[in-house]
């Protein structure tokens, strides 16, 4: 690779976006920050509705940039799982995208459960049960009448981009209508669920080149006959990419909005225990599996920082928040992070409150107070789902890489290492970012023939902080408080 390769990578958040002009080289790997965005869902009349025509306004908007500012070879999108819009035979869009955090699949697990049991899905997906997975967004609506195709987020982005229609595979995988096995959509599980399975597009492998912008797209970036190319759309798979392991016996934690707990592996864990442990099993980039589970991530703590805001607490930051909660009394009130009525926007930190206090818990009164509680339960959830992945699939754990925007919460990485044990490796903060990038530079030419090689170079080009564990907190009492009052199965 005599020239470095310079592509955008767009990067969507459900709560921000982010448009990057990603550098790589024998020796660079280089990111720059070219358009950030907020996103979020819209409420309308009881919904939650993604702005997608406004999420592509600003995609095109940072690629311009990218153009403007220096080469542009390639386009990659990553973005969160499960959420889709769906096309009539024109190609046009049949009204927005819902939230996956949209109360219309309420209730509905239970209604599929009378057709295909908990364990057969299981069997043939290998998925976490989480109530808002594809295939119960599509069971709850109301008709499909007039629909051609059903396109995952940033397929649809890529149809916008290019016309092409397809679904990249990794996040295909989360939709709850992926055969793990067979490495293709369950057509047996759309019938017998009454679901239409022809309006599922064809596969394609992350990596691959779906084709060059349109002409409309081309003359609004200012540059013609770009490739997009299907890079690790679940921005997981990309993060996961970037974690620069060279071990084998590594977890992971992708911590953000969401976080995700897990293991690289090469094959899935399709046991019992596993589905009563609630794991999940989705693509990765070259074949792996991503053997983890869904925790509710630093959403709980975002949207405590939007209730103050809007509250008008005016002293409350969020670096004077986790500056405070170092000093706070530690593991004096954990809750479930993964407690249902977290899922939904509003006023989290009444709802932690009420979750302290059904559970006998002394009742954080400030917010340092809560937010040490959120770090110490989001903590907690870590060690027990890192601890369980390593128990269902039969490995040991050596090292925790935390990637993504919590390996910037010092306070977080160091009671990772702490309650787990073992050393806690805390970057890149990019992580999905610099996969996506580094999916598109082996597409585009670049010398990274394999995973290693793609995170030899991270390490090469980005320094990681270390946390080695101390002792002193027991983190064993704690998980025992949570385990006696905990109700629910495989949470």
């Amino acid at each position: 690779m005599s020239e470095p390769i310079r592509v955008a990578a767009v990067d969507l958040g459900a709560t921000s976006g982010r448009v990057m002009a990603c550098r790589v080289g024998a020796r660079t790997l280089h990111l720059e920050e070219l358009h950030r965005f907020p996103n979020g869902a819209v409420p309308v009349q009881g919904g939650l509705f993604w702005d997608v025509l406004g999420i592509h306004r600003e995609l095109l908007a940072g690629v311009r940039e990218v153009a403007r500012t220096g080469p542009l070879d390639g386009i990659g999108i990553d973005s969160w799982a499960i959420d889709y819009g769906l096309l009539d035979a024109r190609g046009g869009l049949l009204g927005n995208p819902r939230s996956h955090r949209d109360p219309r699949t309420e209730g509905v697990p239970a209604r599929v459960r009378r057709t295909v049991s908990d364990a057969e899905l299981y069997d043939v997906t290998g998925l976490q049960q989480l109530q808002f997975n594809t295939i119960y967004q599509l069971a709850s609506e109301a008709s499909f009448d007039g629909v051609d195709r059903m396109l995952l987020l940033p397929d649809l982005l890529t149809y916008w981009l290019t016309g092409e229609v397809g679904a990249e595979r990794t996040n295909a995988s989360t939709t709850g209508l992926y055969d793990v096995r067979a490495r293709d959509w369950s057509l047996d599980l759309t019938k017998r669920l009454g679901l239409p399975g022809a309006i599922l597009p064809a596969l394609r492998e992350p990596g691959s080149v779906v084709g060059p912008v349109l002409a409309e797209v081309a003359e609004y970036v200012g540059v013609a006959g770009v490739p997009v190319i299907a890079v690790g759309s679940h921005d997981t798979a990309s993060a996961v990419v970037a974690v620069p392991a060279e071990e084998e016996s590594f977890a992971y934690i992708s911590s953000g909005t969401w976080s995700l707990v897990g293991l690289e592996l090469e094959a899935p864990v399709l046991t019992e225990d596993a589905r009563l442990a609630n794991f999940t099993n989705e693509g990765g980039v070259d074949g792996t599996v991503r053997f983890l589970k869904n925790v509710m991530g630093l959403w709980v703590l975002s949207e405590s920082l939007r209730t103050w805001a809007d509250k008008r607490l005016r002293d409350v930051t969020l670096p004077g928040l986790l500056a405070g909660a170092t000093e706070a009394p530690p593991l004096r009130t954990v809750i479930d992070i993964d407690d249902p009525r977290l899922l939904a926007p509003g006023d989290m930190p009444a709802r932690i409150q009420q979750l302290a206090q059904e559970a006998g818990e002394p009742i954080p009164r400030t917010p340092i107070s809560i937010t040490r509680c959120i770090v110490d339960s989001l903590v907690l959830a870590y060690r027990r789902n890192v601890r369980t992945a390593a128990s269902l699939a039969g490995r040991g754990v050596d090292v925790v890489h935390l990637v993504g925007g919590g390996s910037q919460n010092a306070l977080l990485c160091q009671l990772t290492a702490d309650a787990l044990g073992v050393p806690v490796l805390a970057g890149p903060a990019e992580a999905a970012a610099l996969g996506n990038g580094l999916v598109q530079a082996r597409a585009l030419g670049a010398g990274l023939h394999d995973l290693a090689a793609m995170r030899a170079l991270i390490r090469r080009t980005h320094d990681v902080r270390r946390y080695e564990p101390r002792p002193g907190l027991d983190w064993d009492a704690a998980e025992s408080r949570l385990n006696a009052r905990d109700d629910g199965v495989g949470r």
